[in-house]
């Protein structure tokens, strides 16, 4: 039970950013991988505060607090209260970067006319995290489609991380929507744990075993 007496905050799943009562903005992530981590350190002792967004996928251990969140904002807002009194942020979410300027009241209507969204950012909840960032050790995640590590590096650094889990979109077997997940860990001083393919369990437990070593 090496993390007896731990707060774990973890977010996991994606957002979604309303267009109107029945479209959003949002991405394939199931919240699996989020999910997994969750569970591996509940087993080793930890008190987790998990921040959901929407997904179908529940934990089962006692020791998860599941907090349900939809939208970017709410994640945040989420985060900010768990944040200061937690040992370890663990951002695995794939948050919206956009979201529309303006949300409509009634469902668009079909027409033969082409629509505009204008889109704005959303709270960029881990570069947030960063800032505020005194006893946390937090760490990232980059899922990037090219040019893996040189841009897992640069989120690191930017974001004041210290640790980030890295992993390519476009290998079958990896990223969104699959049982499995093969990934690369960097910290601060570019040090680099590179992992095989494996099911999304092992890598949490991988990755419970890196925070473990850098939270000593």
């Amino acid at each position: 039970m090496q993390f007896q007496n731990k707060k774990i905050l973890i977010t996991a799943g994606p957002t979604y950013e309303p267009i109107d009562p029945v479209r959003f903005i949002g991405n394939r992530s199931t919240g699996k991988m989020g999910i997994a981590i969750a569970e591996s350190f509940a087993k080793q002792g930890a008190e987790v505060e998990l921040v959901l967004g929407p997904t179908h996928l529940r934990p089962s251990h006692k020791n998860i607090n599941c907090h349900l969140v939809e939208t970017g904002a709410q994640m945040y807002a989420a985060c900010l209260k768990q944040y200061d009194s937690c040992d370890v942020a663990i951002m695995s979410a794939a948050v919206a970067d956009y979201k529309p300027a303006e949300v409509l009241n009634q469902k668009i209507k079909k027409s033969d006319a082409t629509i505009t969204l204008t889109l704005e950012k959303t709270t960029d909840i881990l570069f947030e995290l960063g800032k505020l960032k005194k006893h946390q050790l937090l760490v990232g995640f980059a899922l990037e489609t090219e040019n893996l590590i040189e841009n897992a590096t640069s989120k690191l650094n930017r974001k004041n991380l210290d640790l980030i889990v890295a992993n390519y979109s476009s290998a079958f077997g990896e990223g969104f929507g699959f049982d499995t997940n093969k990934v690369i860990i960097i910290d601060r001083n570019n040090k680099m744990y590179n992992f095989e393919l494996k099911q999304k369990e092992e890598v949490a437990l991988d990755i419970v075993d890196i925070v473990a070593k850098y939270l000593k």
